[in-house]
């Protein structure tokens, strides 16, 4: 039944999607989504920075005016391998001017290791950035990974799941039709 109600408002949201506000946000938040912590008042974002592949300093002020999907992970992490490809498949779908999908490896793992990583799983349309002292991931406050932190357009986070999701399945697919729709 879950599933059956997950496609419809899916379908629903690709016909004719409106602007996510808070009550649109808890029913979107079905399924795998539902591990998904909501805040009751949206949490202003630290100025932390993470080193883009180039090696120059990045934020998400970058994304300023978008929704996010931010990912922390590492090339170590087992879940996070797994839900790499269905990020960039979402990111494929969906990614544009309003939403993107933005992936930070945290910890000790180098641009070059993260770009084999990539590489390995055949994922080239996400972000490679990194944070190699972890000052970012403890400046969002993760303790553990992976962790998603969606960010709405003013750089606050809305909310935050911790541990893997079903990135391709319905739920996800109509959260991030409705945030890039926006």
């Amino acid at each position: 039944m879950r599933k059956i109600l997950a496609v419809v408002v899916y379908m629903a949201l690709m016909l004719g999607a409106n602007p996510v506000v808070a009550a649109d946000l808890a029913a979107l938040l079905t399924g795998d989504l539902a591990k998904f912590v909501r805040h009751e008042t949206p949490v202003d974002m630290p100025a932390a920075t993470f080193a883009r592949p180039d090696g120059s300093i990045g934020s998400l002020a970058d994304y300023e005016g978008q929704w996010v999907l931010l990912n922390l992970w590492a090339t170590w992490c087992a879940p996070c391998r797994e839900e790499m490809p269905m990020l960039a498949a979402l990111q494929t779908a969906h990614g544009n001017a309003r939403f993107q999908v933005v992936t930070v490896a945290t910890g000790r793992d180098s641009p070059a290791k993260v770009a084999r990583f990539m590489d390995q799983i055949g994922v080239t349309n996400l972000p490679r950035h990194t944070d190699p002292n972890q000052a970012f991931a403890r400046a969002v406050k993760v303790l553990g990974l992976p962790v998603i932190l969606l960010i709405d357009p003013e750089g606050r986070e809305v909310a935050r799941l911790i541990g893997p999701a079903k990135w391709d399945g319905a739920a996800a697919l109509a959260l991030a039709a409705s945030l890039s729709a926006q």
